[in-house]
């Protein structure tokens, strides 16, 4: 999304840091006691992590990446937090259903899963297409969101969505069936590298390691089905959303981030138009993968708003 900013932005606004984290997230083993287990939530599996105590943190991830993204912002926030980190329905090594990706019904996938750890509210973070199932949860289950951070991504229906799908960049909105599969089965790498080198300020900061690795989870079987269908329901997603607002808008308090080379203030403007206390906020030097070209401004301000 590097020059959504630009591109969308021309038309529509002219209209301490953790000093123990690396530059970039290394591995993807979470440390530190963290447990892994498979959590049955609104009939599909999810395989999730869990460590840390206190109150609880669900970390929610987006397209080209699983929950593997969040492993330095888990260990951070787990030195004083509970946190739950699932992978997305028919993403990384959840069940892959042959359903239920609009992000209203994925939104019930996250209560279930709260429900599973007997969690009654959280705190809810995430990140491109976690974004949108992270405003769905807020929408029908504001009682069980205390805070609320979004990170460099539209959400449907939700402020300028209109002028966003203009976005040449955002192709890939519309790419997708069974002949798009075809296509990709055996070259998940050069599809997706495209999204990394595109939507990165600085691409050699998504390391060779990680992209090995999320390529590696993106050719298991139904995972690209999956990853296209959840693109394919936006259009049921922006309904969704636009219905929700009808009723009320989000009033828990929300920090909308976006990377400077990318979404930047973009991300505030969509989230006023669907909440009534949005803080503003920018990952410096960084394009739309905010946990792997700065790392240690993403964790300091999410940390920062989750502990006002």
């Amino acid at each position: 999304m590097r020059k959504i900013i630009h591109l969308v932005g021309t038309s529509l606004l002219g209209l301490a840091l953790v000093s123990s984290m690396p530059a970039s997230a290394q591995g993807f083993e979470f440390r530190g006691g963290f447990a892994t287990r498979e959590v049955a939530a609104n009939g599909t599996t999810l395989h999730v992590r869990s460590g840390g105590s206190g109150p609880a943190v669900v970390l929610l991830h987006g397209y080209g990446e699983t929950g593997d993204m969040w492993v330095a912002m888990a260990a951070d926030l787990a030195r004083d937090h509970t946190v739950i980190v699932p992978d997305l329905r028919g993403l990384g090594l959840s069940s892959k259903p042959a359903g239920g990706f609009d992000k209203k019904t994925q939104a019930r996938d996250v209560s279930g899963l709260m429900d599973a750890f007997g969690l009654q509210q959280a705190d809810v973070v995430a990140h491109d297409i976690g974004n949108m199932v992270a405003f769905q949860f807020a929408a029908q289950f504001p009682q069980r969101v205390r805070r609320l951070v979004l990170i460099d991504a539209p959400v449907p229906g939700v402020g300028p969505w209109e002028e966003i799908l203009k976005n040449p960049l955002l192709w890939h909105f519309r790419f997708g069936g069974p002949d798009m599969e075809r296509l990709v089965a055996g070259r998940e790498r050069i599809y997706l590298d495209r999204f990394w080198n595109e939507f990165s300020a600085t691409p050699a900061r998504f390391s060779e390691p990680a992209r090995e690795h999320y390529a590696r989870l993106y050719a298991l079987p139904g995972a690209m089905h999956s990853g296209f269908a959840q693109f394919a329901a936006f259009d049921q997603d922006a309904i969704d959303n636009r219905e929700s607002l009808s009723r009320g808008r989000l009033k828990m308090p929300i920090l909308a981030l976006g990377g400077e080379k990318s979404f930047g203030p973009m991300m505030a403007t969509v989230m006023r138009a669907g909440g009534d206390d949005v803080t503003e906020g920018i990952v410096p030097d960084s394009g739309h993968w905010i946990m792997e070209e700065n790392p240690r401004a993403t964790i300091q301000q999410v940390r920062a708003f989750l502990s006002r």
